[in-house]
């Protein structure tokens, strides 16, 4: 990883500019986009999701590690599209209809994204039709529902009959999460899982996909 040092310094130091300046520096030197993206950008999340877990890091140090994150990932995204470059696994991820509440959303998508899974953030308020719809669009391997209110609740089951009805409910994995959601709650409705933190849900991502 000593090319890519300096960005995986930049990350885990939430430096936003200077990731972007490691990472060109990297392609320069003749680093290719998922070489960065599995022996930099991946182990330098992971440590910020061991110290949340560890009481060192808090929100806003997520918040900054994962907008240093896609500062580098904005130099990578279209060099690998132009290579037919591609990340294994998509996840759609969005808060569910009637909810406007996105940061819990927004960590977990920057974790996800660090974590080198592709993510399609479909926003908050997101009806069950338009997760469908993304999920026959996009094809994803995981769907990620988030709730903050406990009236918005039920929109996570609504969505899982939604997409049974349309036919793709065994296509995808669905985790559940946000701060009135419970593992019991995620058995009742039928998720497949649930998380109450950002690096659970990269965890909990990475097992399902083991296990399928």
């Amino acid at each position: 990883m000593a090319q890519s040092k300096e960005l995986y310094d930049a990350i885990l130091n939430g430096d936003a500019k200077k990731a972007h300046a490691a990472t060109e520096a990297a392609l320069a030197a003749g680093a290719v986009p998922l070489q960065l993206i599995s022996e930099s950008m991946v182990p330098a999340m992971d440590e910020v999701g061991r110290l949340f877990e560890a009481e060192e890091y808090f929100v806003p140090e997520l918040l900054l590690a994962g907008r240093a994150m896609r500062s580098a990932l904005e130099i990578l995204r279209p060099l690998m599209t132009a290579s037919g470059q591609k990340l294994a696994t998509k996840v759609v991820i969005g808060t569910v209809k009637g909810d406007l509440h996105d940061i819990g959303k927004n960590i977990v998508g920057s974790m996800l994204e660090g974590s080198g899974f592709e993510v399609i953030d479909l926003g908050s308020d997101v009806s069950p039709e338009k997760f469908v719809s993304a999920v026959m669009e996009q094809k994803p391997q995981i769907v990620c529902m988030s709730a903050l209110l406990t009236v918005t609740m039920p929109a996570m089951k609504t969505t899982i009959d939604a997409l049974t009805n349309a036919g793709v409910r065994t296509n995808v994995k669905v985790l559940i999460g946000g701060a009135p959601v419970t593992s019991q709650y995620a058995k009742e409705i039928g998720a497949d899982g649930y998380s109450e933190n950002a690096s659970g849900a990269v965890g909990l991502v990475r097992n399902l996909l083991a296990v399928a």
